[in-house]
């Protein structure tokens, strides 16, 4: 059984679904047309098809004919593509890019299309299959905890039972050379965390600032302080980075503001971490409202959590994609990536693991591609039938491996 022979035979059909899915982009929980091309490609499968009733999600389970299965209690496997896109206008020049103000620039357009493509695989190889399938097609992923919303409503369950083990890919328009996968046990992606402060003073002629109370001033001086508070109260080896992506003051030159406010994005590794940032930013940046005499309102909310992948199916997943696809096509990361994804959320109720899969395309460096989210983001279509080959040889095997020793 060549998997992958098979996967490349689909090739020209995949490169057809993932320009349709390109061109026509969706944002967040509520994606009706990317459901509905999904839905119309998974048709004629003989999989049970359920939809969300909070999301435009597609929950499609396929029951393996193997002969270990165990038909009381199926062993299972969860695959989870993400649907959703970004509010990016996008810059390529492709023939096929969005014109509707929205943008697959961080490439969840090739995700559905790979997991369709598995479906497809899975399905023909179906009489292999010791255990059943999840294919997890999911919304909102960019900032919307669309997997939060999938798991109140079941998917993990949708078998019947609680999935065994599940695996998730990502594809990356830079930094790994086209269809090279890469993994690690452990953390693999941070935590994030969504920081929003409101400094509040009292404004004035800014000729006279000595007779206001400058936001400002104390805004600029937050900024600074929480880089110090990071390289002087977090643990170099388990790292912490807050980068201030809004800053906003005032409505004039020389007019100093009532408020100032500032936004950030805040990243870390580990579950203790996420604890103390709460409180050292509470108190450093109190601190220094005080030493200006202003007050400040500081809202610190966690959004996804780390990603840790299972060691052992980390260990699993690196020796399916060395036998299937090739040893030199397998890499183990040294250290995690500051990037965050709610399939963290997953791996905290069920073991499994998070892959990246290089898609740089030909003739650009990886080093200095258009990295993801950028609008001039453009992804390698060959790696498809390779991301499609993963999937369904994740779930072949993982379900072969929990039924070792069973009678065939």
């Amino acid at each position: 059984m060549d998997l992958h022979d098979d996967a490349r035979g689909q090739q020209d059909e995949l490169e057809r679904l993932r320009r349709e899915l390109h061109r026509e982009p969706e944002v967040g929980l509520d994606l009706p047309r990317t459901q509905e091309k999904v839905l119309s490609e998974l048709d004629g499968l003989g999989l049970e098809v359920t939809t969300g009733d909070k999301t435009t999600s597609v929950t499609a389970v396929l029951r393996g004919t193997g002969p270990r299965r165990d038909a009381a209690d199926p062993r299972t496997v969860l695959l989870r593509a993400d649907m959703d896109a970004l509010p990016v206008a996008e810059a390529t020049d492709l023939e096929f890019a969005s014109r509707n103000g929205a943008m697959h620039a961080c490439g969840h357009d090739l995700h559905t299309t790979s997991l369709v493509g598995a479906a497809r695989l899975l399905h023909s190889h179906r009489d292999r299959i010791d255990g059943d399938v999840v294919l997890m097609f999911q919304p909102g992923e960019e900032g919307y905890d669309g997997a939060a919303v999938m798991i109140d409503e079941g998917v993990l369950d949708s078998a019947g039972r609680r999935a065994d083990a599940a695996y998730a890919l990502h594809v990356f328009s830079s930094t790994l050379p086209s269809g090279q996968l890469a993994g690690r046990p452990g953390p693999i992606l941070s935590a994030s965390n969504r920081l929003r402060v409101v400094v509040h003073g009292a404004g004035g002629h800014g000729s006279m600032p000595h007779r206001a109370q400058d936001p400002v001033t104390a805004a600029a001086d937050m900024v600074g302080a929480l880089q110090t508070m990071v390289t002087r109260r977090f643990d170099i080896f388990d790292p912490v980075v807050i980068s201030v992506g809004v800053l906003r003051a005032g409505t004039a030159r020389n007019v100093i503001p009532d408020h100032a406010e500032f936004e950030a994005t805040v990243r870390c590794f580990s579950t203790e971490t996420i604890a103390r940032l709460d409180e050292m930013i509470n108190e450093t940046l109190g601190g220094v409202a005080r030493s200006h005499g202003v007050t400040a309102d500081i809202r610190f909310d966690a959004e996804y959590p780390v990603t840790v992948n299972d060691a052992d199916e980390a260990g699993f997943a690196a020796g399916v994609i060395r036998e299937a696809i090739g040893e030199e096509h397998y890499t183990e990361l040294p250290t995690p990536v500051a990037g965050s994804e709610d399939f963290s959320r997953v791996l905290d109720e069920v073991p499994g693991a998070f892959l990246g899969l290089g898609a740089t395309m030909p003739g650009l460096d990886p080093a200095d591609a258009p990295n993801n989210h950028s609008p001039h983001a453009t992804f390698d279509p060959a790696t498809l039938s390779r991301a499609a080959t993963v999937y369904a040889e994740l779930a072949i095997r993982r379900l072969d491996r929990f039924t070792e020793g069973a009678p065939r």
